[in-house]
């Protein structure tokens, strides 16, 4: 079956297959808008922008948009839910979470995270905003709890029992967005993404302004495994202590692929095939894995490509720019 990967730049979507290795664009939709996430459940596909979400049921051939009662426009970050077909989550700034349980016809507001937000003076640095919520983290659900995490710049984590119906700030962050400070085993709260372990919902890794963090019960405390500015990681499904992650020695300084091992304890440079790395004024934004390909998402807007079973990093699609998001399926 050919792998489809769906494309948000800032030039509208880019629908691309890949067939016995060949890379085709089928399809450059919504080119008047300036997309910054994408996600795709059932055949129906969520398009963010930073004023409202555009939605597509037939593959991207016609859009209409769908806001309804989505209260903040500015999408950071999409994600659906592989567990529950046609549940979507929206991540905004100013920081809030909307979910969709009908396949993004519909948004359900989480007033908490307005209330956390407020409370607690979650800022970014780079815009007036209270905040944004950039990244979704979905465990496999048992048969007591759907959980769910979020990643809050600058707040914290964010942590559903409940398949994101309510929200409560996890134990091990206090919803402080102060980062000079004392951590102890609280997380930096200048979280930029987040990811979960599919063999424990409590074994979560997040990486933050101050580095990556590691928790292996929930969310209640947690331990800096590498000090470094990262936004990306990828942990291996079949073993958590191997990590591929983006760091960097500040934004966008230095950026480079390191992986390791022994969960965090040693780290090696990962950057084979990409020759300038590392990279003096860009870093790995988002990591996404299909099958036994590891996609990297630059900041510079470029897209690379490893084999999980290889060593080198080749550029796919250098005809496509300004990427911000890719959503892969088969």
């Amino acid at each position: 079956m050919a792998a489809i990967l769906y494309i948000a730049t800032a030039i509208g979507l880019f629908i691309v297959t890949q067939t016995n290795g060949d890379w085709e664009i089928v399809r450059h939709t919504l080119r008047e808008r300036a997309l910054t996430s994408i996600a795709v459940s059932e055949g129906v596909i969520i398009a963010g922008t930073t004023n409202g979400i555009w939605r597509s049921s037939d593959n991207g051939q016609s859009w209409h948009e769908s806001n309804d009662r989505l209260s903040i426009r500015h999408a950071r970050w999409i994600v659906s839910s592989s567990y529950t077909p046609m549940t979507f989550l929206i991540g905004t700034e100013p920081a809030g979470i909307f979910v969709s349980s009908d396949g993004g016809k519909t948004w359900s507001s989480k007033p908490e995270i307005g209330t956390l937000r407020d409370t607690n003076g979650w800022f970014l640095p780079y815009s007036p905003k209270a905040g944004c919520v950039r990244g979704f983290a979905v465990a496999k659900p048992d048969k007591y709890r759907g959980r769910i995490y979020a990643a809050v710049e600058v707040g914290g984590v964010l942590i559903s029992d409940d398949s994101g119906k309510t929200w409560n700030l996890a134990e091990g962050s206090d919803g402080n967005p102060d980062i000079n400070r004392k951590l102890g085993t609280m997380i930096h709260p200048d979280v930029h993404s987040i990811t979960v372990h599919r063999t424990s919902a409590d074994l979560v890794t997040a990486a933050t302004g101050g580095g990556l963090y590691r928790s292996a019960d929930g969310g209640r405390s947690w331990r800096n495994i590498y000090r470094c500015y990262i936004r990306a990681i990828w942990i291996d499904p079949s073993n958590a202590q191997h990590i591929i992650a983006g760091p960097a020695d500040g934004v966008s300084r230095n950026g480079r692929i390191e992986e390791s091992y022994d969960g965090g304890q040693t780290w090696h440079l990962a950057s084979d095939g990409m020759l300038s790395a590392p990279w003096s004024r860009h870093m790995v934004e988002r990591f996404v894995q299909l099958d036994n390909d590891l996609f990297a998402v630059l900041s510079n807007g470029e897209l690379w490509l490893k084999r999980l079973d290889g060593t080198s990093w080749h550029r796919v699609l250098s005809d496509i720019h300004q990427i911000k998001a890719i959503a892969a399926v088969k």
